[in-house]
């Protein structure tokens, strides 16, 4: 079972100035189910190091630690998965180098997409981008609850709704057949994690609630 109730995700750029072992710890003791690290940045070494610092935290919590873009960091770490863009490596390839245990999320912006990705193996769809967002500069046109909507009825695998995503606007996202919600400044940028982290997982466990 995966559970993508709340998906934190890393930007040690928009973290007011914390470190990303910082923003994880205050995170997941504020209720985030997954954590991605990702590193644009970084050297390979660099984004290893990062990655063994926040592994055994994420672990301790009994929570999913995952990778983001990098199949050769993921597999190097020993994380719980990776998760893809469509320019990335191919899902199968990926699949083929992390062996079947392990979590492989990809982003989809389309009902092809989604398909697609069922077939190749994912185990979790990140629909991108629900609601405009600065964080992301190639999103590209936001595909709205609506979106979300449509991919929800196309496919029965997890989905996780990413892209302008807070406390105000996640029940929708659910409502309109998320599982979770993934957010990067909503948390990195809150002046309490703990509390942000909080309250948009009583948003979200409320929403699934409610059906």
């Amino acid at each position: 079972m995966i559970d993508l109730s709340l998906y934190v995700i890393t930007d040690r750029n928009l973290s007011l100035g914390r470190t990303n072992i910082e923003v994880a710890a205050k995170a997941l003791e504020g209720g985030a189910t997954v954590i991605q690290l990702r590193e644009k940045a970084l050297s390979d070494r660099e984004f290893y190091l990062e990655g063994l610092k926040i592994k055994p935290l994420v672990r301790s919590y009994g929570k999913l630690f995952l990778v983001n873009d990098r199949v050769d960091i993921a597999q190097a770490l020993d994380a719980d998965g990776v998760h893809l863009g469509q320019e990335d490596l191919p899902l199968s390839v990926a699949r083929r180098i992390l062996g079947r245990g392990k979590v492989i999320g990809i982003s989809v912006r389309s009902v092809e997409e989604a398909k697609r990705a069922v077939r190749e193996g994912a185990d979790y769809l990140a629909v991108s981008g629900v609601f405009p967002t600065g964080t992301k500069k190639d999103v590209g046109e936001t595909l709205g609850l609506e979106g979300v909507r449509k991919i929800r009825e196309a496919v029965n695998l997890p989905l996780v709704g990413i892209g302008g995503i807070n406390s105000y606007n996640a029940g929708e996202v659910i409502r309109a057949g998320a599982d979770g919600v993934a957010v990067v400044t909503a948390v990195t940028m809150a002046p309490d994690i703990v509390k942000a982290c909080r309250e948009l997982l009583e948003v979200v466990q409320r929403a699934c609630r409610e059906g």
